[in-house]
């Protein structure tokens, strides 16, 4: 009884007349969380370069890594900042050549703001990943755990850069609109934070798009002439193109993949305080996405001291390793995360278990990745046995793979919608089960500094694995660093189910953000029907981008790797000597070979996502625009789990046959693995991963562009 009586006397202590006291005075737990993920990354960073590179042969492959990796990046980033200038300009004439009617003001400079931070976080995390592959090369020949450790501290770096300065940009953004320029109204100013995500969103799609080209362009080109012509081992330091291949693991899977997971966690909770201001929910609804992802952050920090493993550990035991830091994050933020709803919304429960929702599909979507794509269950391994008639029937089967595997999905996230939407309000008022659904999206991606730890992981222990080969290390080191590449591949296809999955939330989010938007700027009522010619033409034409955006990137790997074909053909021509290790193959030329066409071909696929929508917009008016989202993402993130899932499965059946099934390296069964390996790199690295940021990008480009196409369609006309 004296217990209640405390607990009581607590409740009144915080409550004032019905309400949590000083609820929009709490936000500053964002810059603790922001802090919290930052020194953190800053002490794992230090933690790995602690490590050793090992000998003078390992320092002068990773050296020139580095160097290659150093000079994409600022070719890229020069390129992406002439769009950003002419993108700023635009925006800033229909901000202020308006006053502000059209755009918010503020939108053009959190649009050059989230740019530099998603910028920022692909350029910290390429950083210490090739500062780290030499290192963990090294650590593996001292044990198996040292160079686990190594690799998935190295991981660590990127996913807490990216929540940490995910989490800043959030915060400064709304103390500077709360504080500094007095908007005081919540609606409002969700309204207008959820517009600041383009930038990231654009930063996002250019990195994705340009690292997949570069890292695929090599990585087929080096596996068609090297591994399927030559007949030489995978990283040989004879082959000219495998310094451009393990760069382009470090642009593309890591300085990529950071941007694109900071572009959804930031969206996602941009979009779900839009739609907890416009609930109801008042400061409590901005307030709760915040608390929940400072809280991810914490239990990420505490998951993440809990991966290690034995010497000789089989890939299940590393696998299972990674999965306890994980899985670990997730319980911790899903038992915290109770009395975080109960405080903020008043006792409000039934968001709570949207929360749930979104951390439980996350893990199920996780985990039904790894069963379609890893080597230790029988969908891959049956895959590897269609090796046994050659490539066609092993391209076949991981296209059957990938098609069956969207079902999981998409059935995970069909569930986590309704159950989401309607747990939270839904058949009490429509816009309470709209911020169940924001709040999913949020607490799929709450424990992401640990997730993508385990994705970012993967390029390093790849990169390990080549430098292992290429400087001479006895073989016992690379079976080592054979198990942690094999592994990172594996986590890797989860990473990427895990993105997708949030994405497809996170654009739901985003799309009836962009309705509310519209529908405020407007007194008319959307008619949103299927049978409303507008929205109909709208979804096929969201259809139809899905396919030709993903038949562009495709293309432009094709291309880039032809030149790279060419290239390598070449020098085992003309350059006497490679084949004996009496002369050097040329590998500057590759990595300038992929720099120049990563940059060309990223151009257009990137330009596709701004300008369909807004042309869209411009013809068919906002009911077109809302039709157009629907379209690409349904059709998007079902060909993105296709893509993702067959080139990983393709990827992991290739090294279960070099691990001696069906004939080992060198077989038949090899040579036709390869060619489908080859196949899906293109799949799972460059278009499957875009569509994510695809359809994220078309939403905050119609938020951003709203007022424009509200004002100027062709529709208000007839």
């Amino acid at each position: 009884m004296v217990k209640k009586k405390r607990y009581n006397k607590l409740i009144l202590w915080f409550r004032k007349e019905g309400a949590w006291i000083d609820l929009e005075n709490l936000y500053w737990i964002g810059f603790l969380g922001a802090a919290a993920a930052i020194l953190f990354a800053w002490l794992q960073s230090r933690r790995v370069l602690a490590f050793s590179e090992g000998s003078d042969a390992m320092k002068k492959i990773a050296s020139a890594i580095r160097s290659g990796a150093n000079a994409y990046l600022s070719h890229q980033y020069a390129t992406v900042a002439k769009v950003f200038v002419v993108v700023f300009i635009l925006l800033l004439v229909m901000a202020f050549g308006t006053g502000g009617a059209m755009l918010s003001k503020f939108t053009p400079f959190a649009f050059l703001t989230g740019g530099i931070w998603s910028m920022l976080a692909g350029l910290v995390g390429m950083k210490i990943a090739t500062n780290s592959n030499a290192r963990t090369a090294q650590a593996a020949s001292e044990s198996l755990n040292k160079g686990l450790r190594v690799a998935f501290s190295s991981g660590s770096v990127m996913g807490f850069t990216v929540v940490g300065l995910g989490m800043l940009d959030i915060t400064i953004w709304f103390f500077l609109l709360r504080y500094a320029f007095g908007i005081n109204d919540p609606v409002s100013l969700g309204n207008i934070m959820v517009m600041n995500g383009m930038g990231a969103s654009f930063m996002a799609l250019f990195a994705r798009v340009g690292g997949g080209i570069y890292t695929k362009a090599a990585d087929v080109g080096a596996d068609l002439v090297g591994k399927v012509e030559a007949g030489i081992p995978e990283d040989d330091p004879r082959n000219p193109a495998t310094i451009a291949d393990n760069v382009g693991d470090n642009v593309g899977d890591v300085a990529g993949m950071g941007a694109d997971l900071y572009e959804s966690y930031v969206g996602s909770i941009l979009a779900t305080f839009a739609l907890g201001a416009v609930g109801g929910y008042g400061w409590g609804g901005l307030l709760l996405p915040v608390a929940l992802a400072v809280c991810g952050i914490i239990c990420s920090i505490i998951g993440s001291f809990l991966v290690k493993t034995k010497e000789n550990a089989t890939q299940q035991s590393l696998l299972k390793s990674l999965r306890t830091g994980t899985y670990t994050a997730a319980v911790l933020s899903a038992i915290l995360a109770a009395p975080l709803t109960y405080f903020i919304l008043d006792g409000h429960m039934g968001v709570y278990v949207a929360i749930l929702c979104g951390l439980i599909g996350g893990c199920a979507i996780g985990y039904f990745t790894e069963y379609y794509t890893s080597d230790t269950y029988k969908p891959t391994q049956e895959l590897a046995a269609a090796s046994e008639t050659g490539s066609a029937t092993i391209i076949i089967g991981g296209i059957s793979l990938g098609l069956k595997s969207t079902m999981a999905s998409i059935l995970i996230v069909a569930a986590a919608v309704i159950v989401s939407f309607y747990a939270a309000g839904g058949s009490q008022s429509f816009n309470l089960g709209l911020y169940g659904i924001g709040i999913a999206a949020v607490g799929m991606l709450s424990t992401l500094g640990i997730t993508l730890a385990t994705d970012a992981y993967g390029p390093v222990a790849d990169n390990a694995g080549g430098i292992a080969e290429m400087s001479g290390l006895p073989e016992a080191v690379r079976e080592r660093t054979d198990a942690l590449d094999s592994l990172g591949n594996t986590t890797a296809a989860t990473g990427k189910g895990f993105a997708i999955g949030s994405a497809s939330l996170t654009a739901l989010a985003l799309l009836v953000s962009y309705v509310s938007i519209v529908q405020e700027k407007t007194p008319e009522t959307l008619d949103l029907s299927l049978t409303n010619p507008l929205m109909l033409v709208g979804l096929f034409i969201g259809a139809m981008l899905t396919f030709v955006f993903s038949a562009f990137t495709m293309s432009a790997v094709q291309k880039a790797a032809q030149s790279i074909v060419v290239e390598v053909r070449r020098q085992f021509k003309e350059i006497a000597g490679i084949m004996e290790y009496k002369a050097d193959p040329d590998y500057a030329s590759c990595v300038s070979l992929c720099t120049k066409g990563a940059l060309h071909e990223m151009v257009v696929p990137a330009l596709l996502a701004i300008i369909v929508p807004l042309a869209t917009g411009l013809v068919l008016g906002p009911t077109g625009v809302v039709g157009l989202l629907g379209g690409v993402s349904v059709t998007g993130f079902a060909m993105a789990v296709f893509m993702s899932n067959a080139g990983g499965a393709w990827d992991n059946a290739k090294k279960y046959i070099e691990g001696g099934h069906h004939g080992g390296k060198g077989s038949e069964c090899h040579k036709a693995a390869v060619v489908g390996d080859t196949v899906g790199d293109p799949f799972k690295d460059t278009s499957g991963p875009s569509l994510n940021i695809l359809i994220k990008l078309c939403s905050t480009v119609s938020i951003v562009f709203s007022g424009l196409i509200l004002s100027f369609n062709l529709m208000n006309l007839l």
